[in-house]
């Protein structure tokens, strides 16, 4: 009888019939204390999508939490439909790949669409947003394991470079992390100071001309459009190095041009720098150590030229300090074998998460 009781709900999973319980989705608005007073026009109301697991109505039972940081330049409720993280977190429940756990995916679409899941003077700290406001709020909202060894931190894109950065910031908060196709870790093919993005910047008039100019990019090729980034360095300009005094962007740059000649001003350079996931390895060891576990992973063929190859530049740079990692390559783009049950959320970040998080 208890096994009958078990398949009580209907899937289709790789062609054959199963019956699982299903959890459920909920959403959830707080105030968010490190973005409140902002100067960049950031809504400080931020909202969270949650996922329960199966039975956690009828139980007094307490349970690991994964925060997951959505990409640019999408926001929560789109992540947590594309990569039907519900049903994955069902059946992986259901099967045995992981015991029960809560997902939490919050809200950081800005009015640029990124945050980059860093503190600014300008838009807000978003980087204690995740790891102070939100895992407070998750706490004390519901029954959680109150502790960072039940407390994992993942990301895609954006979201994986704000899982490195505030697992790097914040180990003490979280014990495991997990960064998908991590984005901005360090300079790289077409992401670099000669990119002519930045002369796009300087020669766009105003935000709406700078939207325009993204709205209307060949996504067929938008990976090495000066017009995306001119966008994205805006994106991150916003929140390395703001400057309240600028408009229209209210951000320095770390190059501008004087006629066709690149100026570079080393200073603004130095705190972009300073703000990539591989350079903080120099100043975080400590915390690195301290993790649990720490992953990363991309596709060979990620359309996006300065994934992989940063990607691998941060594995070896953690291998030659010592950190305890994985780190793989796999035969895919920069999201199309994310979702669905033979994506690598589903085989491979439940599972890690399972291992490494204290039930």
């Amino acid at each position: 009888m208890k096994y009958l009781l078990i398949l009580c709900l209907f899937v289709l999973h790789r062609g054959i019939a199963q019956v699982i319980p299903r959890g459920k989705v909920i959403t959830e608005t707080f105030l968010a204390v490190s973005i409140k007073g902002n100067r960049g026009g950031e809504d400080s109301i931020r909202r969270l999508t949650i996922y329960l697991p199966p039975g956690y109505d009828n139980s007094k039972k307490r349970y690991p939490v994964i925060y997951f940081l959505h990409g640019f330049p999408i926001d929560d409720s789109i992540c947590m439909a594309e990569f039907r993280l519900q049903d994955l977190f069902d059946s992986a429940i259901a099967t045995g790949q992981m015991n029960p756990m809560i997902l939490v995916l919050p809200n950081s679409y800005t009015r640029f669409m990124g945050s980059v899941y860093t503190n600014s003077s300008l838009t807000g700290k978003w980087a204690d947003y995740i790891a102070k406001d939100v895992v407070h709020f998750i706490d004390n909202k519901f029954r959680t394991i109150a502790d960072r060894r039940s407390r994992g931190l993942s990301g895609h894109s954006m979201g994986g470079h704000g899982a490195l950065k505030i697992g790097m910031l914040y180990s003490d908060i979280f014990s495991a992390v997990y960064a998908l196709s991590p984005g901005g870790l360090n300079w790289g093919p077409y992401f670099n100071i000669g990119s002519p993005g930045f002369k796009t910047i300087q020669q766009t008039k105003n935000e709406k001309e700078l939207f325009n100019r993204f709205d209307s990019l060949p996504w067929a090729y938008f990976a090495t459009n000066k017009d995306f980034y001119a966008f994205l360095f805006t994106v991150l300009a916003r929140a390395f190095t703001p400057n309240e005094k600028k408009p229209p962007f209210y951000i320095d740059l770390p190059v501008h041009y004087v006629g066709d000649s690149m100026v570079v001003n080393v200073d603004i350079l130095k705190k972009w720098e300073a703000n990539f996931p591989y350079n903080m390895i120099d100043t975080h060891l400590a915390a690195l150590k301290r993790l649990t576990a720490l992953k990363l992973d991309w596709g060979r063929d990620d359309e996006i030229p300065f994934i992989s190859t940063t990607c691998i530049e941060l594995s070896k740079k953690l291998e030659a300090y010592g950190i305890n990692h994985f780190a793989e390559e796999y035969l895919g783009t920069h999201g199309n074998k994310l979702g669905g049950f033979e994506g690598r959320l589903y085989t491979e970040m439940l599972p890690f998460f399972n291992r490494y998080l204290k039930n």
